[in-house]
């Protein structure tokens, strides 16, 4: 199994915050596991800021994982990717990129997390776990104790297969959700919104491995 780190930092659009400076200060605030997801530029500008996000991942030793984008496996030092359509068939995609490149998938229901375990994804984003405004759908909400009655669920199929909430996740949420038994947490708006991104980021990281 692949070493997946308990929480995943997502890069976002966001006005006068470049994804090169989200993903600069979440270095320096000691991210290692950095997800960049922009679906707004065409395959050069893409190209372009993974490029300088892979030199800045490389000197803190953070791996760099793409949303979507996955025609653009080998063009640069990208370590895996992270899936967003529910629908995606996880063997043709394995088949694409090999067995060295990380996989993830979203999912909304147990039914999606079982199909990504099967179809060998290495972890799965679980979500939403509330509104969130950094990625709008009308997904339904997942409640805490939904996610304890997936973990559970997954346990009894003996399914090993890293969980992590996301969505419109907050500080004040992690304790509760990782008592549910799920691996860890993605997290995106509160930190780019916080007033100190670094200390938000630290904050998240003591709150999910404490």
């Amino acid at each position: 199994m692949k070493y997946i780190e308990k929480l995943h930092y997502i890069t976002h659009d966001i006005p006068n915050f470049s994804h090169l400076g989200q993903v600069q200060l979440a270095c320096e605030a000691g991210a290692k596991w950095i997800q960049y997801r922009c679906l707004s530029k065409a395959d050069d500008e893409l190209l372009e800021d993974i490029n300088s996000i892979a030199e800045i991942c490389d000197d803190w030793g953070t791996t760099l994982i793409v949303t979507n984008h996955i025609h653009l496996n080998g063009k640069a030092d990208i370590q895996g990717f992270h899936i967003e359509d529910m629908g995606a068939d996880f063997i043709a995609l394995r088949k694409l990129v090999g067995n060295d490149i990380t996989l993830g998938g979203s999912a909304n229901t147990v039914e999606n997390l079982i199909r990504l375990a099967k179809e060998g994804a290495d972890y799965a984003g679980f979500g939403p776990f509330a509104v969130s405004k950094t990625k709008p759908n009308n997904y339904p909400v997942i409640a805490l104790e939904d996610y304890k009655k997936a973990i559970e669920e997954l346990n009894k199929l003996e399914i090993n297969l890293p969980i992590l909430a996301v969505g419109g996740i907050t500080l004040y949420d992690v304790e509760a959700l990782m008592q549910t038994g799920i691996y860890g947490i993605a997290v995106a708006g509160a930190v780019n919104s916080a007033d100190d991104f670094i200390q938000a980021y630290q904050d998240f990281y003591e709150a999910v491995k404490g």
